[in-house]
């Protein structure tokens, strides 16, 4: 159940989202100690959420950022991430994203095409700079995931594939603006079948021994993200296990000595930390299912329209016998559903509910669709 006064959530206009900045700190904690202990880096995928008091709690913890647009790269660079621990990726940079990043002197580009490579060069070029870029590669390893959040197979837009390679390499060193710093990989979202990284890491070993047989060494690897997060059971994992998930990649990555390894984490560090709190505002008996109609809607959590992903909800006013509900809300479309079947104790207008698990993907991808306000959010303390 979610932890926070009542009175405050009374006092708060509908909807909103809530975030629970103690446990987001005790998150981050809990994955910086374990990265820690082998030496990894982690740069926050601003993706998942990118509030000034999330981002303040993750630059404070000494992540870096990962970023896939260029407003994302100015948001980390104006809430105090330094431009040395700033990547940039992503299938579409505009010219004015990467003029922008190499303006900053950011980190690295990572890099998905031939052409995104020509592009740079041709950038940085004009600037009499060089680029520092990390060949984003398709590794083929399926993550085991929802089809709309997995990336790492042939049959995604994303990164270079494995038989272009030969021919890049060949190429690459006419490209002179460019300076080749790293080998960059991530296969999906989501992911809660942990072997799938020991799948990938296996496969990054062979990748990178494919380089080195042509005397490439590169200074990092960058090994994505994806780590999943419990969205049945909040409260029995609100703290994702970082060690078990370092600890594969401790096991069965193989980098080369003083070579850094690297990792974008974005939702398994603030996805548990955010709640969506709705009001009701009616209930319609139907003929198989009775309704509950919020006041949010898919404008405000697009994640169950989108991808039909399961969040918990709960009502935090009545504890009568549960009854059995589909839970909707105001957006005229058929879509606009948060869940079928849920089972919750009987529910009357006015009454909060609270679905979970909304602090990655939710806030972010919110919309004005029907017109709709931006629903408020608002910070707590455990």
């Amino acid at each position: 159940m979610l932890h926070i006064n009542k009175t405050e959530l009374q006092n708060n206009p509908t909807p909103f989202y809530a975030y629970d900045l103690k446990l987001l700190r005790e998150t981050l904690q809990a994955a910086a100690k374990e990265a820690q202990k082998h030496d990894y880096h982690v740069h926050y995928a601003l993706k998942a959420n990118t509030n000034d008091p999330v981002l303040a709690e993750i630059r404070n913890v000494g992540f870096g950022a990962d970023c896939v647009s260029g407003n994302e790269v100015k948001k980390a660079l104006a809430a105090g991430f330094t431009a040395d621990k700033v990547v940039f990726a992503g299938v579409g940079k505009s010219d004015a994203e990467i003029n922008f990043g190499l303006e900053n002197d950011i980190f690295c580009f990572n890099a998905e095409s031939v052409h995104e490579l020509e592009v740079l060069n041709e950038l940085a070029g004009k600037m009499g700079k060089k680029a520092r870029i990390a060949l984003r590669i398709n590794p083929n390893v399926n993550a085991k995931t929802h089809h709309y959040i997995t990336t790492g197979l042939e049959e995604n837009k994303f990164g270079i594939n494995f038989w272009e390679l030969p021919q890049l390499i060949d190429y690459l060193p006419t490209l002179t603006n460019l300076q080749l710093v790293g080998l960059h990989f991530h296969i999906g979202s989501q992911i809660t079948e942990l072997s799938v990284f020991k799948q990938l890491c296996l496969r990054v070993n062979e990748i990178q021994g494919w380089f080195l047989s042509r005397n490439i060494k590169v200074e990092h690897l960058n090994l994505g993200g994806g780590l999943g997060v419990n969205y049945h059971e909040p409260d029995a994992e609100a703290i994702p296990d970082f060690a078990m998930y370092f600890g594969i990649f401790k096991e069965f990555l193989k980098p080369e000595p003083g070579q850094q390894v690297h990792f974008e984490l974005g939702r398994a560090l603030v996805a548990q930390c955010g709640t969506l709190v709705s009001k009701v505002l009616y209930i319609k008996k139907g003929i198989k299912t009775n309704f509950v109609i919020l006041d949010a809607g898919m404008t405000e959590l697009m994640r169950p329209a989108l991808y039909q992903a399961y969040h918990k909800i709960e009502n935090l006013t009545s504890h009568e016998p549960d009854l059995r509900y589909d839970v909707v809300g105001p957006i005229c479309e058929s879509s606009d559903c948060f869940g079928k079947a849920v089972m919750l104790p009987e529910t009357n207008r006015g009454d909060l509910l609270a679905i979970r698990t909304a602090g990655a993907y939710g806030e972010v991808m919110s919309s004005g669709y029907n017109l709709r306000e931006k629903a408020p959010a608002f910070y707590f303390e455990g």
